[in-house]
């Protein structure tokens, strides 16, 4: 805010009026009180304009979501990367996947590793739109919580082995995925966030991440537990 104060300018007037305007100053003193009542009548419309008394503010309401946020039951490898689009090679070791619901968008989770000869084919024929992007830097700051629910740090944190671009595969199936990243274009053209990883000198790991808008296809049944008797 800046350090102006409204009522300087009324003081100033008084000032001058001082030996021989005194007869002013009841109505410059009512004027002044008015202003406040105004002044103040206006911040109140504003407060509640911006969150008011019984709404607490953006961060209760990350909160909020936060909490309603779930991690479904029953999601496979298989469901998630024929959900994304995106296939899982047969030579594939260790495939997981993972898939949370929330109010505002989904967010699915498909990783697995590769030689790195068997990666460099899976690249080229998942080819980024425009080209495959390296890190400056490790982004230590980002929130242990995607990969993290797999047991796995997130791929942002890697520096060092790492390239990433968005890969946006020919699907026939139109998602309406929502603008969440700041990198999607207006179209319904979905793309999803890869990650390589070169994690040792002779394998690498392949970190899928894609959004979804909430209930746009229904997920998998979990399994039903039967108590035998």
């Amino acid at each position: 805010m800046n350090d102006v104060n409204p009522y300087r300018a009324p003081e100033e007037a008084t000032s001058g009026m001082e030996g021989g305007g005194g007869g002013h100053r009841p109505w410059l003193v009512a004027g002044v009180a008015a202003g406040v009542l105004v002044l103040s009548g206006v911040l109140v419309a504003a407060g509640w304009l911006l969150g008011g008394p019984d709404d607490t503010g953006s961060g209760d309401r990350l909160e909020k979501e936060a909490a309603d946020a779930r991690w479904a039951e029953g999601i496979t490898p298989e469901w998630m990367s024929e959900r994304m689009g995106l296939d899982i090679p047969a030579t594939a070791r260790s495939p997981q996947a993972a898939y949370e619901v929330t109010s505002r968008f989904d967010t699915g989770l498909l990783t697995f590793t590769l030689t790195r000869s068997e990666a460099e084919r899976y690249l080229e024929e998942h080819p980024p739109e425009g080209m495959w992007l390296e890190p400056i830097s490790a982004q230590a700051d980002v929130t242990s919580h995607d990969f993290a629910h797999l047991g796995l740090p997130e791929p942002e944190t890697f520096k060092d082995g790492m390239r990433y671009g968005y890969v946006c595969p020919a699907s026939t199936e139109a998602t309406g995925e929502p603008d969440v990243s700041g990198v999607y274009s207006s179209s319904d053209e979905r793309c999803v966030s890869l990650y390589a990883h070169e994690y040792t000198p002779k394998r690498t790991r392949i970190y899928l991440r894609d959004h979804f808008e909430p209930g746009i296809s229904p997920l998998p049944t979990p399994p039903s537990s039967t108590s035998t008797g």
